[in-house]
């Protein structure tokens, strides 16, 4: 292990005070909270296109190791750890230098704030072109540490297929552009269903993203997707695990407490 990795020791600080809001990835078939999704805000509330228009090639190190540290210690303070749910943490391949050295913040806060790794998903984007060998490293890497993986906006990027090749994470995130309006066209249920073939033949759990009809839901619950995220079951939450919200027979919704609350 890189005694100083690169973005320690060149990387510019990143200065702007920060937090983060939350929200849940619930489990419809336990009707549960299965994971809460960090997700970065400016510390008066401003959302995350504000943050991230101040991130620069020199601070986003500084920038990638603030959000895990923030994360970890607003979820520890919030319950999480008690509630026996998953953090999901959104992370940049391109601010890892070094896998094993720039996780060092991660695991000593963990530590620091009892926070067990077991109960950390690591998930990135695909978004933007990476390095396949470098992301392979990375997650190779991350999973031998404990931690859990995620490949977030499948289907909307650039990885993709190459990827889930040489390696299958804990999970996929559907994109939620082939999510929305699935109820009503036959296009997106025919890609996302051979989707979900081919991540279940791989032993990949699916995450459908971006849902917010319960039309959408029902139709997605009906493929057999368990694991679901978006407006229709809660907002996210500033500092806080706001309350899911499940949808009924007839297109109401019922508030219930939290998992493990």
């Amino acid at each position: 292990m890189s005694t100083i990795c690169q973005g320690c020791r060149d990387g510019a600080a990143f200065d702007l005070p920060i937090t983060m809001a939350f929200q849940p990835i619930v489990d419809l078939e336990e009707r549960r909270v299965f994971a809460h999704e960090a997700l970065v805000r400016g510390a008066g509330g401003e959302g995350a296109a504000f943050v991230l228009e101040r991130v620069t090639d020199a601070s986003r190190y500084a920038f990638d190791q603030t959000c895990r540290v923030k994360a970890i210690e607003l979820a520890s303070q919030l319950g999480i750890v008690e509630q026996g749910t998953l953090l999901s943490i959104n992370f940049l391949p391109n601010a890892v230098y070094e896998p094993r050295a720039c996780i060092r913040s991660t695991l000593q806060t963990a530590m620091r704030t009892g926070f067990p790794v077991s109960q950390i998903l690591f998930e990135f984007t695909e978004a933007e072109k990476l390095d396949a060998a470098h992301v392979l490293t990375i997650l190779r890497a991350y999973r031998s540490m404990g931690f859990k993986t995620a490949i977030d906006d499948f289907g909307g990027g650039y990885a993709g297929l190459g990827l889930l090749v040489d390696f299958q994470p804990d999970y996929v995130k559907l994109d939620m552009g082939l999510i929305r309006g699935i109820d009503r066209d036959r296009a997106r249920q025919v890609v996302v269903g051979r989707t979900l073939e081919m991540l279940r033949d791989l032993g990949v759990i699916p995450i459908c993203e971006g849902v917010e009809t319960q039309a959408e839901q029902e139709t997605l619950a009906g493929m057999g997707v368990r694991l679901m995220q978006g407006y229709l079951f809660a907002r996210p939450g500033l500092s806080s695990l706001p309350e899911p919200a499940w949808p009924r027979p007839g297109g109401d919704q019922r508030r219930v407490a939290r998992a493990g609350a």
